[in-house]
């Protein structure tokens, strides 16, 4: 069995240059079906433009078609010939069975994104057991049990064909009902599209990492700088920057200068919009669909109570804004006032462009946009470099409940840092290249360790953070010295924004933990890569040199990521639940995705019950051809 990414060619898009301006409305709209209004209607389901199938039985059938979202005409990966895909509805208890029929001129898959299903179903090239990929013109039966309720989404999982339109939203009805009443029920399918062929936009970052990124640092910027910090305060910021040849302005790869943002397929110029009537409660059901954006979601005027993360029923949790990482969704109630419109807003965590939709009693009327927050500038915080090494960051995390204290392994405070080089000036002491780890006490790789005491569930890991010798070389170009748990942290952008951000230390799951066992080991991966080459790899070693990950059926495994980068990373595990450590072992929340933070860590359970083999990934899917994993549940 093959254990690279397939990456096939698509066809030509002739590139574009713009932001989010000029759009016209998704769905059937832009199919040249006959316009549709853009105006929900109390049916539950996406947007009227997206077509909604539900019962037991589907066929689905890909397709390219004509889609016009900048004012010129490009061609998108269509599934039954909507961009987004129809809603599906499917009711817990039930088989389903889907024929998916391919019409495109390369292979295709579906990937049933947080669903739990046999390895052969997973829809995986060759990955899930026996499953090769949908040739040209074939088609193939997926057929299983539903055995969970929630939001969740489809996408492909072939090429880049996710980027191009093959994604949709996914609604599973509880058996007995739904617990919780709401009078409105909306898919919010958030998501990134561009003109431009995704295997040129990969092509272009493999050249140039910062392509797309035009929000360097300018001269004006050194000029204010030294204004405020002198000169030899400036020069001293800028030491590990210049050192390590990063910059603090990289937030997002790809970025809204090529991309247009769509909420339900619907440009910002539009408005994507749903109606709702004096008195009722509306449930939304937001999705992070996009290839590479992560939004920050808010309603100005309107709090709202998160009741699910991932599909999975949560304590309720009232919040003001809500990050949504690449493939993570969130349900929440609002009981919005019934004279007045509200838009929904959500802007790309680097602000180079939003999407917006609105919530209202008369379709006539409007509510005002937001103006786009700051750009974000990262820190030293942010790449797991915070001065005080000793502190961790300053938080207990123990005693206040959300993670493990840091490791006293790591307590950096002990070490003589000249003679690790880590002296007190700043290029010499970022230049990791020239590290001798070994000597540092950072040798061997925790690939696998038993469980020693190291941390009980729910509560994360208390082993010693330790880098590969495979972490060295010109592929790695950052490693954090001193990684630490933040889950109370809102993240870069939001921290003190005046607003109250949902993190994960809010996340509570309604019932009991599912599995309170104690892991029986460890398994420890570091998140790296080198962003000037736009390499990235797991423990530095890319996916098509790594071998599997191999699980034990039935046991309890613990999982820590660290983040060597200075990017937020969605990491999904499939076939399997990822039971998020906060510090409550009697409640443990559980997800399909998780988000490391630059410079962080964080630690998961794993209850292996699911053989065969899964695919184990970062979701920004020009990271996914190196930071992937083959995991073999036997």
């Amino acid at each position: 069995m093959s254990n690279r990414i397939q990456l096939p060619s698509t066809w030509d898009f002739n590139p574009g240059r713009r932001r989010f301006v000029r759009g016209v409305a998704a769905g059937s709209a832009m199919l040249g079906l006959g316009l549709q209004s853009a105006v929900g209607s109390p049916r539950p389901g996406g947007g009227p433009g997206v077509p909604e199938l539900s019962g037991k039985r589907f066929d689905l059938r890909y397709s390219p078609v004509p889609v016009n979202f900048t004012g010129k005409q490009r061609f998108a990966t269509a599934i039954n010939g909507s961009v987004p895909a129809p809603t599906l509805r499917w009711r817990q208890g039930d088989t389903i069975d889907l024929t998916v029929t391919n019409g495109l001129a390369e292979d295709t898959s579906i990937h049933w994104h947080g669903i739990i299903l046999p390895s052969a179903m997973d829809g995986v090239p060759n990955i899930s057991d026996g499953f090769r990929g949908i040739p040209p013109g074939e088609s193939f039966r997926y057929r299983f049990p539903v055995r969970q309720t929630g939001t969740y989404w489809y996408h492909s999982h072939s090429g880049f064909q996710e980027q191009t339109g093959a994604y949709g939203a996914i609604v599973i009805e509880p058996r007995d009902g739904q617990r919780i009443r709401a009078d409105r029920d909306y898919v919010v399918l958030l998501s990134d599209w561009s003109d431009e062929d995704p295997n040129r936009i990969y092509a272009k970052l493999k050249k140039m990492s910062h392509y797309y990124n035009f929000r360097e640092r300018t001269f004006s910027d050194y000029l204010a700088d030294v204004k405020a910090k002198g000169f030899e305060g400036t020069k001293a910021a800028r030491a590990m920057w210049n050192q390590m040849r990063m910059s603090d302005r990289d937030i997002s790869d790809v970025t809204g200068y090529t991309y247009t943002f769509l909420m339900n397929g619907v440009t910002p110029a539009d408005g994507w919009t749903g109606l709702f009537r004096p008195g009722e409660r509306i449930r939304l059901r937001i999705i992070n669909a996009a290839a590479m954006t992560f939004f920050d979601l808010r309603i100005p005027g309107l709090k709202m109570t998160v009741v699910a993360a991932d599909g999975q029923d949560i304590e309720p949790v009232s919040v003001e804004e809500i990050r949504l990482g690449v493939a993570e969704t969130y349900d929440v109630l609002l009981e919005p006032a019934g004279d007045q419109a509200y838009t929904i807003f959500a802007q790309a965590i680097d602000r180079t462009g939003y999407v917006r939709g609105t919530l209202t009693p008369d379709a006539s009327l409007r509510a005002s946009v937001p103006e786009l927050d700051a750009p974000p500038i990262l820190g030293h915080g942010d790449m797991g470099m915070a001065m005080d090494h000793g502190a961790h960051g300053g938080m207990d995390h123990a005693a206040m409940g959300h993670a493990p204290a840091a490791p006293a392994a790591m307590d950096h405070s002990q070490m003589d840092h000249a003679k690790m080089g880590h002296a007190p000036a700043a290029p010499a002491a970022m230049d990791h290249s020239q590290m001798d780890h070994a000597a540092m006490g950072h040798g061997a790789a925790m690939a696998s360790a038993p469980n020693m005491g190291s941390g009980r569930a729910g509560f994360g890991s208390k082993l010693p953070v330790q880098h590969a010798a495979t972490e060295n070389g010109p592929h790695i170009d950052m490693i954090a010295d001193a990684p630490r748990y933040l889950l109370d942290d809102p993240g870069i952008g939001l921290r003190g924004n005046g607003r109250r951000v949902l993190t994960y230390a809010d996340l509570r799951n309604r019932y009991d933990t599912h599995d309170p066992r104690e892991p029986e080991r460890e398994i420890s991966l570091h998140l790296t890569g080198n962003m000037s080459r736009y390499m990235w790899s797991l423990n530095g070693i890319k996916f098509a040199d790594a071998e599997p990950l191999r699980l034990k059926h039935g046991e309890r495994v613990r999982i820590n990521l660290i983040n060597d980068t200075m990017m937020n990373h969605p990491i999904h595990l499939h076939g399997m639940w990822s039971d998020l450590e906060t510090g409550d072992a009697a409640r443990i929340p559980r997800k399909h995705t998780v988000i490391v933070q630059p410079g962080a860590m964080i630690s998961y359970l794993v209850t292996a019950d699911a053989l065969g083999g899964w695919a184990y990934h970062c979701h920004l899917l020009y990271h996914m051809p190196g930071m992937f994993r083959h995991v073999v549940v036997a």
